[in-house]
């Protein structure tokens, strides 16, 4: 998964496509907060009416504003990519400062600092949540997800009715007395059981005949 830095478009071209971005968002959140302004504000009768005027006044004046600080924020970040050659979040940090400052330049020079202070600590939180937001997605996607399901049906063996699960063959010993007291009286115990079934069929043996040619 790609990081912010290297998922948006290049320089010369981002600021374009931050300027789009930034008008589009602006003119629809802008619509949104007058029109429910203008059904508040309006008398009955005419709430619809005097809504509709006020997304058609101050839709595209919001938009515009949040298009100049779009373009800012990117000619600014472009320019400290330029400087440093590099991509990561403190150009964004400085970005926001720069353009906060310089939005609020005409009304002086401790509303320009302010104005900075605020833009900075603003794209630092949101760098922070990008950041955050990428390790836990990934972390995520690199996890094995691990899932036990029951067998169809109830049945075993595949969930098919009719077939008996396999008998189940119980590890043997493989500790130090087990080796001793166990496996061996285990193993005399198979072996006499195998002598005894060789003998009896040895026994019920009976070779035939062997026919004698003798000349009388």
């Amino acid at each position: 998964m790609g990081t912010p830095e290297t998922s948006r478009e290049p320089c010369p071209d981002r600021i374009l496509d931050d300027i789009g971005g930034a008008f589009g968002m602006g003119a629809v959140g802008g619509s949104a907060f007058h029109f429910l302004k203008g059904l508040y504000n309006s008398p009955k009768g005419a709430r619809f009416i005097g809504a509709s005027q006020a997304v058609r006044l101050n839709a595209p004046r919001v938009g515009g504003s949040f298009a100049v600080w779009g373009g800012l924020f990117s000619s600014f970040d472009c320019t400290m990519v330029y400087l440093r050659q590099k991509e990561d979040p403190w150009n964004s940090i400085f970005a926001g400062a720069a353009t906060g400052g310089f939005l609020s330049m005409r009304q002086g020079l401790a509303a320009s600092a302010r104005s900075a202070a605020f833009g900075g600590v603003l794209l630092a939180l949101i760098e922070g949540a990008g950041i955050m937001l990428n390790k836990f997605l990934s972390a995520q996607q690199q996890m094995p997800v691990i899932m036990d399901e029951p067998l169809p049906g109830g049945y075993p063996n595949g969930g098919f009715p009719g077939l008996q699960a396999p008998p189940t063959v119980e590890p043997e010993s493989q500790s130090w007395f087990g080796g001793w007291f166990g496996e061996g009286k285990k193993k005399d115990e198979a072996a006499s059981a195998g002598g005894g079934s060789e003998t009896k069929i040895l026994e019920s043996f009976d070779a035939p005949p062997v026919p004698k040619f003798e000349y009388k």
